[in-house]
């Protein structure tokens, strides 16, 4: 029996032309794509595509499966539309979970741009560290901050976006002092229960001094600012702040790549797919920040 996604892979390598392409429209890697291909030609007994220094060109067995395989997907799309997308009305509560920084220091104005531009969308922005249960419709969308994509629940739509790295940061009216004093005396900035985190001591900080505890990220932040100690922030929460600095001789750190996930039949409805565009797009905006890019 075929394997509907692996016709959908085939569609997509025939309409790109190459693997990598198609795997970044499709959201996976390469090599999931390239699995994807030899399983159907396996089922099927024939190449789909010849490899090309152009590209990937389809075969003329190829050919054949990919007008079956969009008569497929156009049956496939009827259906969405008919069952599973019946609600397209853009009226309604739309609710979207995800960090506090993250909506407090990156996303609010978008949020309140996509409000204003869909006025009869009700929304609820649920920030929180708890990782809202989509399955359960706690919420329509998540914005995760994912280190290891393995983990992402399979029952989950995932959409790709940028990689988000965080450094080391102190008060910028520190920094005449810091070659004087040195780290010796410095003070760590953790949040409640979580020491520093392993990482800092591979990027170049020393991790003496007594901690300085908070219970909150908002808290953390102006508690570095005030120039109590120096602190571990994501790069758009320290470099967006004018009265920080990275600490001198420090490196960044990789926490992760952001992603849009949605459940089952709730992403065919319009308003969640008008919102998942839309944030797609604007995180495209924000990747340099996100990625330790000072803003300009």
């Amino acid at each position: 029996m075929i394997d509907w996604d692996d016709v959908r892979y085939f569609l997509a390598v025939a309409r790109c032309g190459s693997v990598r392409a198609a795997s970044t429209v499709l959201g996976v890697n390469h090599s999931t794509v390239l699995r994807r291909i030899a399983q159907l030609e396996g089922r099927l007994g024939a190449k789909m595509f010849e490899k090309l220094p152009s590209g990937y060109h389809v075969t003329a067995a190829g050919e054949e499966v990919r007008e079956l395989a969009e008569q497929m997907e156009a049956s496939s799309l009827q259906l969405e539309t008919r069952i599973l997308g019946r609600d397209q009305s853009i009226r309604g509560l739309l609710r979207v979970t995800l960090a506090p920084t993250l909506a407090t220091h990156l996303l609010m104005p978008d949020f309140a741009d996509f409000a204003r531009s869909h006025p009869d969308i009700e929304m609820e922005i649920i920030s929180s560290g708890d990782l809202a249960n989509l399955t359960n419709r706690e919420a329509d969308v998540a914005i995760r901050v994912v280190y290891d994509r393995k983990t992402l629940p399979p029952n989950l739509h995932g959409l790709k976006g940028p990689d988000v790295f965080g450094g080391i940061y102190m008060s910028r009216d520190l920094l005449p002092v810091w070659g004087e004093v040195g780290p010796d005396f410095v003070r760590w900035i953790v949040i409640s229960d979580h020491g520093i985190p392993d990482w800092v001591r591979q990027r170049g900080a020393v991790v003496d001094g007594v901690p300085f505890r908070v219970t909150d990220a908002e808290a953390q932040v102006v508690a570095v600012r005030q120039g109590v100690g120096v602190t571990t922030l994501p790069c758009f929460v320290g470099d967006a702040n004018p009265n920080l600095v990275r600490v001198p001789k420090t490196e960044l750190h990789l926490y992760g790549t952001l992603w849009l996930l949605t459940q089952g039949e709730t992403r065919k409805t319009k308003r969640v797919r008008l919102f998942t565009e839309f944030i797609a797009r604007r995180l495209v905006g924000h990747a340099e920040i996100l990625g330790g890019s000072p803003p300009k």
